[in-house]
């Protein structure tokens, strides 16, 4: 970890690499201290119960991965490649040494049910995501452009799961695929 970083963010990059390994029930507080450097009590300081800090987490996560995500597809041209663009993004992390699927619908899994600010934390980024993809699909003129980003959110998630499920980058090329026939489709 780098010293120069608050202690805020010590915390939630040894709480990412380590809800990202092992899920967020299997992690304790101990564990995060040991690899952030930072003591409980400042940890608690920061973070006064474990729901705060996966909170704080998810939220983390949703900012830095829809920037990664819009400057992936920023680099293609034209609204429709760019919603293509959004499934060999998905191949490219699904082929990283740390993908173990979606951590929103990891931790909905585990806390969801439980956990209201767990819950409104998957909803905002699943709903970011959806806005997102509503976005480009409105801007490359498809026909029905609410269903069109429901559908391509359906086809990410279900991919995702795939991968992680079969530890293959393989399900991010069928759901590219299926996008370009629903376009083909909407198109007519």
């Amino acid at each position: 970890m780098n010293s120069g970083t608050s202690f805020e963010e010590r915390i939630l990059e040894a709480a990412d690499k380590l809800f990202n390994a092992h899920g967020v029930h299997a992690v304790g507080m101990d564990r995060i201290r040991d690899l952030s450097g930072v003591s409980l009590k400042r940890l608690y300081a920061c973070f006064p119960s474990k729901g705060a800090l996966v909170e704080a987490y998810l939220y983390r996560r949703d900012g830095w991965s829809r920037g990664v995500l819009s400057s992936f597809v920023a680099r293609y041209e034209g609204p429709e490649e760019q919603l293509l663009a959004v499934f060999d993004w998905l191949y490219e992390w699904f082929c990283t040494s740390d993908f173990r699927g979606c951590v929103f619908i990891n931790a909905f899994g585990e806390l969801g049910g439980d956990s209201e600010s767990v819950a409104k934390a998957v909803r905002h980024h699943k709903g970011a995501m959806r806005k997102f993809l509503l976005d480009l699909a409105r801007e490359a003129q498809l026909p029905h452009p609410e269903r069109m980003a429901e559908q391509m959110l359906m086809l990410i998630d279900g991919a995702t799961c795939v991968a992680a499920v079969n530890d293959s980058p393989e399900p991010a090329v069928h759901a590219r695929s299926a996008a370009e026939d629903l376009i083909r489709a909407a198109r007519g």
